[in-house]
């Protein structure tokens, strides 16, 4: 049985409800966050809570908790869901809206309280860079119809849902997205790293992208502990077409490998040595970072 906690309660997750008349429920008015864990131990503490202050800033919502305060609630949470900790790590998402207000307005309401909400779930156990163990993934390419602030990781992922179910109605497990421009962007729920004459590239962060905790952790991890060029830029389809190695990060699926996409195989099809290098080298520091 999974315990979740809401506005203060640690309670069984099936019991946990909010009003229909939480903005996050009505507008998507919310910040999120999806934190891994490790035998406990965190990864990112401290940078997915200042991306979360800065979300919450950006929507004109103040955190509710300090960094103490979140990390001793997440922990308690940790510990009541311990027995579930068994063959992998818990993922943990957290949620904050601006809360329930007294009729369905536009305009943000005064003097309401935030609705906080927050649950565990499995995650896979850390693969070092073992190509046989890796989960790789075949994705298909298409345009980038999101809105221009990608860059707030709001609970409104209408627009990604519908792009990952365009993967999904061509047998692929996730879709790699360009803007008009025929530049990557990113994933429907990745960053995306490729790996073309030698170095390491991945698009910069600007308004269509999400600065992911585990995309900015692996390129600094690189550019301190390894002498592979990373190289922060504008990444073209035309890259991606003939790039010797490609990846998707995310705090679930560290750094994955993709062997196939729109029907053609990357590279040999299979895990490559950078990758291979790049996740061991994640494996070593994930918690120093």
């Amino acid at each position: 049985m999974t315990i979740a906690y809401l506005n203060g309660d640690y309670l069984p997750l099936e019991q946990a409800s909010i009003s229909p008349m939480d903005r996050g429920f009505l507008f998507g008015d919310g910040i999120y966050e999806v934190i891994p864990s490790y035998g406990g131990r965190f990864v990112g503490f401290d940078r997915h809570f200042d991306r979360l202050t800065a979300g919450l800033s950006s929507i004109s919502l103040k955190s509710p908790f300090s960094a103490v305060a979140l990390k001793n609630l997440l922990e308690e949470l940790i510990n009541a869901n311990a027995t579930l900790d068994t063959s992998g790590g818990l993922g943990l998402y957290l949620q904050v809206t601006r809360g329930t207000s007294p009729k369905r307005n536009h305009q943000f309401p005064n003097s309401i309280t935030p609705t906080v909400f927050a649950f565990t779930f499995d995650i896979p156990p850390p693969i070092a860079g073992n190509v046989d163990k890796a989960h790789t993934f075949s994705v298909v390419t298409g345009r980038d119809l999101r809105w221009q602030r990608c860059n707030i990781k709001s609970v409104s992922l209408l627009g990604n849902v519908l792009h990952m179910m365009e993967g999904v109605a061509e047998g692929a497990e996730e879709i790699l997205l360009f803007n008009e421009r025929d530049e990557l962007t990113e994933a429907s729920t990745s960053n995306v790293f490729i790996v073309r004459d030698g170095s390491i590239r991945t698009p910069n962060l600007d308004h269509q992208k999400l600065g992911g905790i585990t995309r900015n952790m692996l390129v600094d991890m690189l550019r301190k502990h390894s002498t592979l060029s990373v190289i922060e830029g504008t990444v073209s389809r035309a890259d991606v077409s003939s790039a010797d190695e490609v990846w998707l990060t995310s705090s679930t699926k560290e750094i994955s490998p993709v062997v196939q996409i729109d029907g053609e195989l990357v590279g040999a099809g299979r895990p490559g040595p950078v990758w291979s290098e790049a996740q061991t080298l994640f494996d070593r520091y994930r918690f120093d970072y």
